[in-house]
Order: structure tokens, then C-alpha cells, then sequence
């Protein structure tokens, strides 16, 4: 599975979302052995770049020709407690132990 983050240019809003899934993931005690997390600029925002996207409401648009059940807008790029809820709720759907 590949989880993506994304932000306008591809360098530091979508780095941090990056480093803080890889970081709630290893707070639930993923195995990620089959998850690969990246980061991208929304120019490579595309429905073949990965199974889920997560990104700032910002860019919720730019997002809006994606299978909306893929992407993960979040109110706040910051908000660690947010994130942890839709990386759980992803986790859940794709049948993925966690804590």
C-alpha cells in the first residue's frame, strides 16, 4: 500500500504530513513492511500515484477528480490527534492491525 502526502510545492507541508504518518504509524504499532509513505507536490496528484492521499483542506479541490473514498483532507496539516484518527480509520478499512 502507498500513502502519499501532498502539498503545493512538494517540500515542507507534505514532508512534515509525511514524517508524522510514518510517526502514528509507529505509535500503533504498524507492521510496515508493505506501506510505503511518500511525499509529492499536487503536480503527481493522480489516482495511479497512490491508494491514499492525505492533504491540507487547502487543496482540497486540486483533489476533487480522485475516488474521494482516497483522499484524506485534513482541517489541520499540524494536528497530530486529527491525523491519528484518519490513519486508524484507514488502517481499519484495510483490515490492518494496529493498537
Amino acid at each position: 500500500m502507498k500513502i502519499a502526502a501532498v502539498c503545493q510545492s512538494g517540500l515542507g507541508s507534505s514532508f512534515m504530513i509525511q514524517m508524522n504518518i510514518e510517526s502514528v504509524l509507529k505509535d500503533e504499532g504498524v507492521d510496515t513492511d508493505n506501506i510505503e509513505v511518500t511525499h509529492f507536490d499536487t503536480g503527481g496528484l493522480n489516482i495511479n500515484a497512490a491508494d491514499y492521499f492525505f492533504l491540507g483542506s487547502d487543496l482540497a479541490e486540486q483533489a476533487s477528480d480522485l475516488p474521494q473514498e482516497r483522499v484524506f483532507v485534513l482541517q489541520s496539516i499540524i494536528d497530530k490527534s486529527e491525523l491519528q484518527e484518519k490513519i486508524n480509520t484507514l488502517l481499519d478499512k484495510e483490515g490492518i492491525k494496529h493498537n
